[in-house]
């Protein structure tokens, strides 16, 4: 039944934007700032979070502080401009209801991804939110572009498969 509510309702539809909006303001707003900045680059952030490994109680656990130290810390240029501009992207998606679950999912991957790294600030309650938006489905999008593109792109496709099986 309440799945039903969320996956349907134009109320919730309603929420569910407002939601969607504040969400991606808040990115929209971080990646913003990172990008017109000037002064962001994640190997700080990083080395923080590997950091924050060791102790008796570490903020963050081994294996993602080693991934971090081998991966992330040595790429630390690519993942400075994935932050920045996957933030802003997000943040502009789920402003606009465009491509919504795509998005959100993007964006709770971030999240976690700080969450991971030992950061709390706003991360738990944008994750929170963002599950309603993924459980949410297309409703997510219905007052967004996505009323309009998602019909379209399922057009499109259907048009190009129903032309491949002619042709086979």
């Amino acid at each position: 039944m309440i799945m039903n509510f969320i996956r349907n309702s134009s109320i919730a539809a309603g929420v569910l934007a407002l939601i969607r909006i504040y969400i991606g303001y808040e990115w929209l707003v971080a990646g913003y700032g990172k990008i017109t900045g000037g002064q962001f680059d994640a190997s700080g952030y990083l080395q923080g979070a590997i950091a924050s490994a060791g102790g008796e109680h570490p903020a963050v656990q081994g294996w993602w502080a080693v991934f971090l130290e081998k991966v992330a810390l040595p790429n630390a240029d690519i993942f400075t401009f994935l932050v920045m501009w996957g933030e802003l992207l997000v943040g502009i998606a789920l402003i606009l209801g465009i491509f919504t679950n795509f998005s959100a999912l993007m964006g709770i991957t971030m999240n976690f991804a700080f969450l991971f790294s030992g950061t709390v600030s706003t991360n738990a309650q944008m994750v929170l939110l963002t599950v309603f938006l993924l459980v949410a489905g297309y409703n997510a999008g219905k007052f967004g572009l996505d009323r309009w593109v998602i019909p379209y792109l399922k057009g499109v496709f259907i048009k190009k498969e129903s032309e491949n099986l002619k042709i086979a």
